[in-house]
C-alpha cells in the first residue's frame, strides 16, 4: 500500500514536471515562430525606441565598466609587481651594506619602511577602488537577464495579440476561444508591462550612474598615488641622504691616508725599478741656504734658469697627481726646482716645481705643486 502511495506520487510528480517541460517547449516554439513571421513581415512588432537606446547605454556601460575592471586589476598587480621588486633591491642593499658604515640603521628603517609603504598604497587602491568598482559591475548580469526576460514577455505579448486578432477575423467565430485568447493576452500584457516600466526606470539611473563611479574611482585613486608619492619621495631623499654621507666618510677616509702613505708608496715603488734616482734633497731654509745648496748640488747661475729656480729636472716616468697641491707629469718634461715658502713644509723625498712650458707660456712661476724627486733626474 504504501509503495503504491509513493508510486503514485513518485507519477505526480514526474507527471509535473514532465507537464512544465511540454509547456516551456511550447512556449519557445510560439515564440520561434512569432520571431519568424515578424523578420518575414507578415506579423508586427512592438517596438519602443527610447526603451531600446536605454538598452544600447547599458550594454556599452557594460562593455566600459568590465574594461575598466580589468585594467584596474591590472594595474594593482603591477603595483604588487613593483612592491616585490622594490624589496628585493632594498632587501639587496641591506645585505651589501657593511654594518660599520655610516647610516646602517638609518638604512635598514627606511627599507622597513619603504616596504609597508607599498602594502599601504595596495591596499588603499583596493579599498578605494576594487570594492566600489565590483559593487558596480554585480548589478549588470541580473539586470541583463531582466532586460532578456522582458524581450521574451514582450514576444509572448505580440503572439498572444496576433493570436487574438486572428480568431476575432476567422469566419466561424468561437467566441469561447476568443475569451480565452484575450484572458491569456491580457495576462501576457501585465507581465511585460510590469517588466518594462521596471526597466524604464531603472536603466537610465544605472547610466547616469556612471559618472558618479568615474569621478569617484579616479579621485581617490589620485589622491591615494599623489600621498603615496610624497612619502616615497621622503624616503628616497633620506637614503640619497644618507649614500651622500657614505661617500664624504669614504673621502674623509682616503684622503687621511692619502698624502703621506701614498707619497712614500710611490717613492718605494719607484725606488724598485731604478737605483740611479738621486736621492731628495734636504729641506731648504732662507733664500741664502738655498743659493748655497744649489751651488753645493753643481747649480749654475748662466742666467739660463727664470729668477727663484734652483735647478731644472726632467721626468722620468709618468706622474699622476693625487692630491690638489701636487705637479702632475709626463715622462720628458722639464720642470724648473723652486724652494718652498716654508722650509718646514717641505716633506722628505718630495720637490716643489714649475713645468718649464708654464714658465715659456706664462713667463711666471705661480703654477706650482710637488712632485716625487725620484721620479726625475737633474738636467
Amino acid at each position: 500500500m504504501a509503495e503504491t502511495e509513493k508510486g503514485e506520487k513518485g507519477g505526480k510528480g514526474v507527471n509535473v514536471s514532465a507537464g512544465k517541460l511540454a509547456i516551456n517547449m511550447q512556449k519557445r516554439l510560439t515564440r520561434a515562430q512569432e520571431k519568424v513571421m515578424q523578420k518575414l513581415g507578415k506579423a508586427d512588432e512592438t517596438r519602443d525606441t527610447a526603451f531600446e537606446e536605454g538598452v544600447s547605454n547599458f550594454n556599452k556601460q557594460m562593455v566600459e565598466g568590465a574594461k575598466l575592471q580589468k585594467d584596474l586589476k591590472a594595474y594593482l598587480l603591477a603595483v604588487k609587481t613593483m612592491h616585490e621588486a622594490s624589496k628585493r633591491l632594498q632587501d639587496c642593499l641591506a645585505e651589501m651594506y657593511e654594518p660599520d658604515w655610516f647610516g646602517k640603521e638609518e638604512v635598514d628603517s627606511i627599507a622597513e619602511d619603504t616596504d609597508m609603504l607599498w602594502i599601504d598604497f595596495h591596499q588603499k587602491l583596493v579599498d578605494s577602488a576594487i570594492i566600489n568598482l565590483d559593487s558596480y559591475m554585480a548589478q549588470f548580469p541580473e539586470i541583463k537577464n531582466r532586460i532578456a526576460k522582458r524581450d521574451r514577455k514582450l514576444v509572448d505579448f505580440d503572439s498572444a495579440r496576433h493570436h487574438v486578432a486572428s480568431l476575432q477575423k476567422g469566419k466561424k467565430k468561437d467566441e469561447v476561444k476568443i475569451a480565452k485568447a484575450e484572458e491569456e493576452l491580457g495576462r501576457a500584457q501585465k507581465v511585460f508591462e510590469e517588466l518594462n516600466v521596471e526597466l524604464q526606470d531603472e536603466l537610465p539611473t544605472l547610466w547616469n550612474s556612471r559618472v558618479g563611479l568615474y569621478v569617484t574611482t579616479f579621485q581617490s585613486m589620485a589622491g591615494v598615488t599623489e600621498k603615496f608619492h610624497k612619502e616615497m619621495g621622503k624616503l628616497s631623499q633620506n637614503l640619497n641622504d644618507v649614500m651622500g654621507k657614505l661617500e664624504d666618510q669614504r673621502n674623509i677616509k682616503k684622503d687621511s691616508n692619502t698624502k703621506t702613505p701614498a707619497k712614500s708608496e710611490a717613492a718605494s715603488n719607484h725606488n724598485t725599478e731604478s737605483d740611479t734616482i738621486p736621492k731628495s734633497p734636504p729641506k731648504l731654509g732662507a733664500s741664502g741656504a738655498a743659493e748655497d745648496n744649489a751651488v753645493t748640488n753643481g747649480a749654475s747661475d748662466s742666467g739660463d734658469l727664470p729668477p727663484g729656480v734652483l735647478y731644472k729636472v726632467k721626468a722620468l716616468h709618468d706622474y699622476a697627481a693625487t692630491d690638489g697641491d701636487e705637479l702632475e707629469m709626463k715622462s720628458g718634461e722639464v720642470v724648473f726646482v723652486v724652494p718652498f715658502d716654508a722650509p718646514d713644509e717641505q716633506d722628505e723625498g718630495w720637490l716643489l716645481g714649475v713645468k718649464e712650458s708654464h714658465w715659456l707660456a706664462n713667463k711666471n712661476l705661480s703654477a706650482r705643486g710637488v712632485f716625487p724627486e725620484n721620479f726625475t733626474q737633474r738636467c
